[in-house]
C-alpha cells in the first residue's frame, strides 16, 4: 500500500472539493482549481477525501499516490497559498514589477520583460545593501513553480561565483577557481 496514498486529505473549512466527470473540482477563498484524473477512485467523505486504487498493477500503485499530493496541493492552494521567492545574486541585477509585467536586468545588453499569468501575484523587494528578492504568490502550485523555474532559468546560478538568479533558502555547490 502506497504510504502517501492511503492517507486522507483533510478538508478545512471554507474549501470544497466536488468529484464529477473524472474531474476533481477544488474551491476556495482563493480561487477554483480542475484537475482530471483516471485509474483511482476517490470518495469525498465528512472533512476529508480518500483515494483508493482498484488494483496493485504498477500503473495504478504510481497514480494512487500522484493524485493523492496532487488533492492536497489543491487544498492546499486555495486555503492558504503557494509562495516561491527568488533571490537576484550579481551586480546590478535589478528586478521591478509594474502590473503582470516583470522587468528583469541581468547583466544582458537589453533588459527582459516577463508577462506574468493573472493567477500569480507579484512583488519585487528592493533593500538597500541587500539582493533584490522577487516574490511570486497563487493558489496554484504548478504555475507558480513554472513561472519561478522560467525565470531563473534567464540567469541559473553559476559554481564559481555563485551569481545569478537563485531561490531563497537554496545552497550553491561552489567550485574553486583556477589555482595559479
Amino acid at each position: 500500500m502506497s504510504r502517501i496514498g492511503k492517507n486522507p486529505v483533510a478538508i478545512p473549512a471554507g474549501v470544497s472539493v466536488k468529484v464529477e466527470n473524472k474531474e476533481i473540482i477544488v474551491e476556495g477563498k482563493l480561487g477554483k482549481l480542475v484537475q482530471p484524473y483516471a485509474d483511482v477512485s476517490i470518495e469525498v467523505g465528512e472533512g476529508h477525501v480518500v483515494v483508493s486504487r482498484p488494483s496493485d498493477a504498477k500503473d495504478h500503485r504510481a497514480k494512487h499516490g500522484l493524485y493523492r499530493s496532487l488533492i492536497d496541493n489543491m487544498v492546499q492552494g486555495v486555503s492558504t497559498g503557494w509562495t516561491k521567492q527568488l533571490e537576484l545574486v550579481g551586480v546590478g541585477y535589478r528586478a521591478s514589477s509594474q502590473g503582470q509585467k516583470l522587468e528583469l536586468a541581468l547583466g544582458f545588453s537589453h533588459n527582459i520583460v516577463l508577462n506574468i499569468a493573472p493567477e500569480v501575484q507579484i512583488e519585487t523587494v528592493s533593500d538597500k545593501g541587500k539582493n533584490p528578492v522577487i516574490k511570486l504568490t497563487s493558489f496554484d502550485k504548478q504555475l507558480v513553480g513554472q513561472v519561478a523555474a522560467k525565470i531563473r532559468g534567464f540567469r541559473p546560478p553559476e559554481p564559481y561565483k555563485g551569481k545569478g538568479v537563485k531561490f531563497v533558502g537554496e545552497i550553491i555547490r561552489r567550485k574553486a577557481g583556477k589555482s595559479a
